[in-house]
């Protein structure tokens, strides 16, 4: 995907989880574990990308966990909220804003996406500490934090109405 704008562009992360494990995939390119992920065009909002990220690097159908406010009417459409907002430097002039989406899979068939990814594997909190190369400090924070909030039996309370 080309760059939106040469310094800035938007990106979401999707941290999928399953019972006690999370979603990682091994970055092509970045030679790095994390999140699915990637741009947001400029023909769709922030939860139409993180629901095609999931769908084009996981064959998965995701459903993203939080609230969606009541105040749909025309002219305004309600979105949910990422759970977490960072941002990463990628060069020294160009910076990601990344919103950070924690959802659950509804359907679909798990399948590696080899053009982007050498791996695609679900993982425990402890199977994290074992990855090579490891998983970077904040990806690490990020899928602990989805574990912990969203593999809890019956934590059905931040799901999308």
């Amino acid at each position: 995907m080309a760059h939106i704008h040469e310094k800035i562009d938007f990106t979401v992360a999707l941290l999928i989880v399953e019972g006690p494990r999370i979603l990682v995939i091994h970055h092509r390119k970045l030679g790095k574990w994390l999140p699915v992920g990637g741009h947001v065009e400029l023909d769709e909002d922030p939860e139409q990308a993180a629901l095609r990220e999931a769908r084009e690097e996981t064959g998965l159908e995701v459903e993203l966990v939080g609230e969606r406010p009541p105040t749909t009417e025309p002219g305004t459409r309600a979105l949910i909220a990422p759970r977490f907002l960072d941002v990463h430097r990628i060069s020294a002039t160009h910076e990601h804003i990344g919103m950070i989406y924690f959802a659950r899979p509804r359907s679909g068939s798990l399948t590696l996406a080899a053009a982007e990814h050498h791996d695609i594997r679900w993982c425990t909190a402890d199977e994290l500490d074992r990855l090579e190369p490891p998983m970077s400090g904040a990806v690490r924070w990020y899928c602990l934090k989805a574990l912990e909030e969203l593999s809890s039996v019956g934590n059905d309370s931040r799901r999308n109405p």
